[in-house]
């Protein structure tokens, strides 16, 4: 019962944060000739200097196909976010369906550069508990 009050706590508090959702543009169709994606290199940020704070990076199993991904390649992937908060040059994209949340953390991994998924939580939509975020992320796909 606490948490079902924290997390509409929570949501009455961010609603006044929530921006118009965005028109994303669908990247160009190509032809799909293998169910594998070829593998990622390591999402890697500039280092910090004084000016900059380089992210942490998520490197987790399962995550490949969203960590280092844009707003509008997340939105192909996961179609329109639920939720699009905006915070200085970082982004959080929320989207959901029946079996979880999936919240995706966005940050610029160089100066000046367009936000970045570095971070992914996932919880089950029914109750708000913690789930693993790659079984999230295959079910959200569309």
């Amino acid at each position: 019962m606490h948490k079902i009050f924290a997390l509409v706590a929570l949501a009455a508090s961010l609603a006044g944060c929530v921006s118009a959702p965005k028109t994303y543009t669908p990247a160009e169709q190509r032809p799909v000739t293998s169910t594998r994606p070829p593998p990622q290199q390591p999402v890697r940020p500039a280092p910090s200097t004084g000016a900059f704070i380089a992210p942490k990076v998520m490197n987790v199993p399962g995550l490949e196909g969203v960590i280092g991904r844009n707003a509008t390649a997340l939105a192909n992937i996961f179609g329109p976010p639920r939720l699009e908060v905006k915070e200085g040059d970082a982004m959080k994209l929320q989207f959901s369906g029946s079996p979880c949340v999936l919240d995706i953390y966005l940050y610029p991994l160089r100066p000046g550069a367009e936000p970045s998924a570095t971070h992914v939580d996932a919880r089950r939509a029914s109750d708000g508990e913690d789930v693993d975020r790659a079984s999230c992320v295959r079910a959200l796909r569309r």
